[in-house]
């Protein structure tokens, strides 16, 4: 679905990133995944190697929030491979801290994480795919970013702005033939719900329709519909892919 497809996937070393990147992989596309530490993403790309030996994954570990050091990395995958067809913007970090226990600093960081690093990717990336003719730009939502959550105000607000993004970037680009998509995850059998005990996990798996909660290649097979031809007409979407799981 994605055969010779150049594509970037942040956050791309475990988790919701790391399912994509070898999802991608699975159906012909280079990628270069992007990481906070090195170590992770050479351990990531190692793994990747290790499955087939034929993908063709690379890793940086550019500071998101610097833009300069983005789009260096940017351009730097543009002159490698000629092109850039795919951006999928889905590092970031997730907040539960009640508001009484709140920082501002802690808030303007939730947000310059979560939402201006993903525009530091996105300015040098549209330049490119302006430049070719076409593109496909995929960011990582979240449930909460249309129901909120109970506490960690931060996480939802920031995700929000995420979906303001995705779908005024959508309407904005259109005309230059890029798409913007957004998938809203719910509750996945990340590293962080996974380590939660059963007694927990179970509830919450009561207040989901479907019964389960979603698994990373879930998540990864919307970001792979999005990406590939079979939504060449779909554009300023956000994807609900939380089993119906939206209160």
């Amino acid at each position: 679905m994605l055969k010779d497809k150049v594509a970037v996937v942040t956050g791309g070393t475990r988790g919701i990133g790391y399912a994509t990147v070898k999802k991608f992989l699975e159906n012909g596309a280079k990628v270069v995944l992007f990481g906070s530490r090195q170590e992770t993403v050479e351990k990531a790309v190692t793994s990747l190697k290790a499955e087939n030996s034929a993908w063709e994954v690379s890793g940086v570990w550019p500071n998101l929030k610097d833009v300069k050091a983005v789009e260096t990395e940017i351009n730097s995958i543009k002159e490698k491979y000629g092109k850039i067809d795919i951006l999928v913007n889905n590092a970031g970090v997730s907040d539960s801290t009640p508001l009484d226990k709140y920082t501002s600093e802690q808030f303007a960081n939730i947000m310059q994480l979560n939402v201006n690093s993903i525009m530091n990717g996105i300015l040098p990336t549209v330049k490119i795919m302006k430049e070719q003719g076409y593109g496909c730009i995929l960011n990582t939502s979240s449930m909460v970013s249309l129901c909120g959550q109970r506490s960690g105000i931060g996480y939802p607000t920031s995700k929000s702005a995420v979906n303001g993004l995705t779908w005024s970037l959508a309407r904005e680009l259109g005309p230059f033939n890029i798409r913007v998509n957004a998938v809203a995850p719910g509750i996945t059998n990340t590293d962080m719900v996974a380590s939660l005990p059963k007694e927990m996990i179970e509830p919450l798996k009561a207040a989901i329709p479907l019964r389960r909660v979603g698994e990373p290649e879930d998540i990864a097979n919307a970001f792979l519909f999005l990406a590939s031809d079979m939504a060449s007409y779909v554009t300023g979407e956000i994807l609900s892919v939380d089993g119906a799981m939206r209160t």
